[in-house]
């Protein structure tokens, strides 16, 4: 029969043993996943790395977006962000990096929704102008066709877009690829080039 009792030394191997088990079983640290992400690429770990402060990002994301949707939105796309940046930037403390990350991510989308909005605010104001410049006579079709495709190539393809198909900014940008102000600087140059060359071609027909 066994002792009821195991002798203090057996007890002191046993208890070294079973840390010894618990070690090895245990689950890696974010610092150990975050070394075989970047040496493997494997999604995987990422996603171990990430899953345990999505509760933590949403809030973060819903207090700069006021927007559930756009809050969870901001939750995927700040995991793509990381597939890339997690093997190359420095990190320290995951947690408080992936919070700086969500951050940043909010702030660039707030910024843009302010661009478009004081975009659409100018859109008017462009159609109205082309309307004022527009020469008293009206130019036979051909000769207005002919003055477009003297205009280069972003420079006539966000005007017909604007103008003739009257897209909006953000439509122009989702369409062709253009930065925001890209867009504004083909359409006010092309705009300018395509006044002077509407006024020499009215001074041609007078």
């Amino acid at each position: 029969m066994l002792p009821t009792i195991l002798p203090a030394a057996t007890n002191a191997l046993l208890t070294v043993f079973l840390k010894l088990f618990r070690k090895s079983d245990a689950v890696p640290s974010e610092t150990e996943l975050l070394e075989q992400y970047r040496q493997t690429g494997d999604l995987r770990i990422l996603g171990q790395l990430y899953e345990p402060h999505m509760e933590m990002l949403y809030a973060v994301c819903y207090k700069y977006l006021s927007s559930e949707d756009a809050a969870k939105d901001a939750v995927m796309q700040v995991f793509e962000e990381l597939v890339n940046k997690a093997r190359t930037h420095e990190i320290s403390n995951w947690k408080s990096w992936l919070h700086s990350v969500a951050k940043n991510y909010c702030l660039m989308q707030l910024r843009s929704r302010k661009e478009f909005v004081d975009a659409e605010r100018m859109e008017s104001e462009d159609r109205l102008h082309l309307v004022e410049e527009a020469p008293e006579e009206p130019l036979p079709l051909q000769e207005l066709d002919d003055c477009l495709k003297k205009l280069n190539r972003e420079q006539q393809q966000t005007v017909s877009l604007f103008f003739l198909q009257e897209k909006s900014y953000r439509q122009i940008v989702e369409e062709t690829g253009y930065e925001l102000n890209q867009v504004k600087s083909y359409l006010q140059n092309g705009r300018r080039n395509l006044k002077l060359c509407m006024e020499a071609q009215v001074e041609r027909f007078s």
